[in-house]
């Protein structure tokens, strides 16, 4: 075996560990989410009875349990029986509700004469396992199986309902509306409590709270790059300290000044407290990608007459873009997931996503299919803002990283 060869076969062999390490990192992400995504587009009833890896498996039913127990009565037909015709999709909705413990009940009981449902010959060893495939067999057959995906869980996330054991659809179609509902589903989605209000809240907090410290921070970090003036460096000192500062400990003093300032309870007080904690690393992350342009450009734009602020928007905008990319991925996600600060300073007032998404699960842990389903919504936005600016998100993360 030449050099060359065996060179090649360590090579491929010390990365193997690495792309075994990278794979198994993958999977740990991906197969939860996988679970989390599936799970949002399957109805409650298959949710409580199987798992999301059930999803795409086959749905055809053995006969097994019934030909056993039932057939002997009820016929290979299902119409053995007068009066109980078991092809009747509608009499295994009202009925049965998909319960396999109410088949159970009904299977161990009597008939009206008083003899036993089953007979003693032909109960199985296994009552409550032979009930849940008698039950499958019968959706099967009369076709009043469950759904294995729907849409209901993001409706029903989207207008607010979050009764339990039924859908908006549902509601609508036996109730018809009432009145905090109104059967009309771009009305009742833009209602308070509704998630779809939320998330326009949560837009109306995140877009001004992104933008603004960009524009403060882009003036900032040009003087602390390209003007010289006294105790730029000691500023510069204290500015790079502010991050490590948590905005915990100033909740109460900010909340006490919005009070007396009248600014508790809406966006504009909202904003400013993002704005004023973003600006630290903001102005930092700028700053060093800012001074990293060459000088030659301003030295030449100086001698041509422009002024700081043409500087400024026709030569250090344009080229600070890789550094604005990711500066606004980090504080808009920063802002679009903060639930502490929107909790405090708006409330139920004018609930963002966040505050919409941990009212979704009660005490018990009802409803958690719906949260799925939110949780879904919630990644949307901040994953198609991601993929728009990720060709310059290397670039502005490093940004500073290198002397050039």
């Amino acid at each position: 075996m030449s050099k060359q060869m065996r060179d090649r076969i360590v090579l491929v062999l010390n990365r193997i560990p690495v792309n075994v390490a990278v794979i198994g990192l993958c999977m740990i992400w991906l197969i939860p989410t996988l679970g989390l995504f599936v799970t949002s587009f399957r109805p409650q009833e298959a949710v409580t009875k199987s798992g999301w890896w059930t999803a795409l498996s086959s749905t055809e039913a053995d006969s097994t349990a019934y030909d056993q127990s039932c057939a002997g009565c009820h016929g290979a037909d299902l119409k053995g029986v007068d009066g109980v015709d078991l092809s009747d999709s509608a009499l295994i909705t009202d009925q049965f509700k998909g319960n396999a413990r109410r088949v159970q009940l009904i299977f161990r009981g009597e008939l009206e004469n008083g003899d036993p449902h089953v007979p003693e010959d032909m109960e199985p060893s296994d009552p409550a396992q032979a009930a849940t495939e008698i039950l499958a067999y019968l959706e099967a057959q009369t076709g009043a199986g469950t759904e294995r995906f729907t849409l209901n869980n993001y409706e029903d996330v989207l207008v607010g309902y979050d009764a339990r054991g039924g859908t908006y659809e549902e509601a609508c179609d036996t109730e018809g509306p009432t009145g905090t509902r109104s059967c009309e589903f771009w009305k009742d989605a833009t209602r308070q409590g509704a998630i779809f209000r939320g998330v326009l809240n949560s837009f109306a907090v995140s877009i001004p709270a992104t933008l603004l410290p960009i524009l403060f921070a882009g003036f900032a970090a040009y003087a602390f790059a390209w003007l010289d003036f006294s105790g730029r460096k000691v500023l510069f000192t204290i500015l790079v300290g502010l991050q490590i500062v948590p905005l915990q400990m100033t909740l109460v003093p900010i909340f006490r000044l919005y009070a007396q300032l009248g600014l508790n309870g809406s966006f504009l007080g909202v904003w400013l407290f993002h704005t004023g904690f973003g600006l630290p690393y903001a102005i930092y992350l700028m700053r060093n990608f800012i001074a990293t342009l060459p000088r030659d450009l301003f030295e030449s734009a100086y001698l041509d007459g422009a002024g700081h602020f043409q500087v400024f928007r026709k030569i250090v905008l344009p080229l600070a873009l890789p550094a604005i990319a990711a500066l606004g991925i980090f504080q808009f996600l920063w802002v679009w997931n903060d639930l502490l600060v929107a909790l405090i300073f708006l409330g139920n007032k004018a609930p963002v996503l966040t505050y919409q998404l941990s009212q979704l699960v009660d005490s018990l842990g009802g409803g958690w299919h719906r949260m799925t389903a939110a949780a879904f919504i919630s990644m949307a936005v901040p994953v198609i803002v991601f993929l728009a600016f990720q060709r310059f998100f290397v670039r502005g993360l490093l940004a500073g990283s290198v002397k050039g």
